[in-house]
């Protein structure tokens, strides 16, 4: 069987569950190893268990640069090099206008737009030439969501940064890309503040709008990453893949 990362190096940030786990997995499938970060020691053990191989674990804070710094020096020491970045790490609240405070836009902005960008800022010295970076989006990057609009800002920004970083990295033939899932529901939407019945109410709602009649699964969104990551996508150039079931397109 071919394998299409086969003797790359990888990181993905925030790969202990859902869309992180998920792709973490398959790269190592593909033939990759992996570094993968999570800011929970026990839940990064976990996730490392159950990869099973070709797998490095990094305690670290996508929003803290000493933590990043801490997380290069291991890469480059253990390795030497990287081949793919999925920048995966983010999250966010609901917090209607009227609502919002600094605490929570603080908050979601350090982790999905300042920690993504110094993630990739200061993996750049181990970038080898011709490497795919991958960042994760949203579909409200360019959907309204109620009461959700300082996450769906942060995803704007970040698709931003695919367009501007593809010109940044020309020289270097770094590929830069986004990825944009549609309802995919992961122990992220918890972390939302959300109740698992309210997280089942929400997906519920949502299923109507989206042509294919289901919502998504990490290992969905996983796929489509590797294409982004491998040489199947070597003249895909700072687009913003949606993988939706065609939401947001129609």
């Amino acid at each position: 069987m071919s394998q299409k990362l086969s003797e790359k190096v990888a990181l993905v940030t925030g790969g202990t569950s859902g869309i992180g786990l998920a792709t973490a997995k398959r790269f190592v499938t593909e033939g990759a190893y992996v570094f993968i970060t999570g800011r929970r020691q026990n839940e990064l053990d976990a996730a490392v268990k159950e990869i099973g191989k070709n797998v490095t674990g990094v305690q670290s804070d996508a929003s803290n640069l000493a933590d990043l710094d801490r997380l290069f020096a291991t890469i480059e020491q253990e390795k030497g090099r990287l081949d793919v970045i999925f920048a995966n790490a983010g999250g966010g609240g609901i917090a209607p206008l009227g609502s919002i405070t600094e605490e929570h836009f603080d908050k979601t902005f350090n982790t999905n737009v300042k920690g993504l960008l110094f993630t990739v800022q200061k993996a750049l010295p181990l970038l080898s030439e011709g490497a795919s970076i991958v960042l994760n989006a949203s579909t409200t990057s360019i959907k309204g969501t109620p009461a959700f609009s300082v996450y769906s800002a942060t995803k704007a920004a970040v698709r931003s940064f695919a367009r501007n970083w593809t010109l940044d990295l020309k020289e270097r033939k770094i590929r830069v890309n986004s990825i944009s899932p549609g309802v995919v529901p992961t122990p992220g939407y918890n972390l939302m503040g959300l109740s698992e019945e309210q997280v089942q109410g929400f997906v519920a709602s949502q299923v109507n709008t989206i042509p294919l009649g289901r919502v998504g699964t990490p290992d969905e969104i996983a796929k489509a990453v590797v294409f982004l990551a491998s040489d199947d996508s070597s003249f895909v150039n700072g687009i913003e893949l949606f993988v939706d079931g065609g939401m947001a397109q129609i």
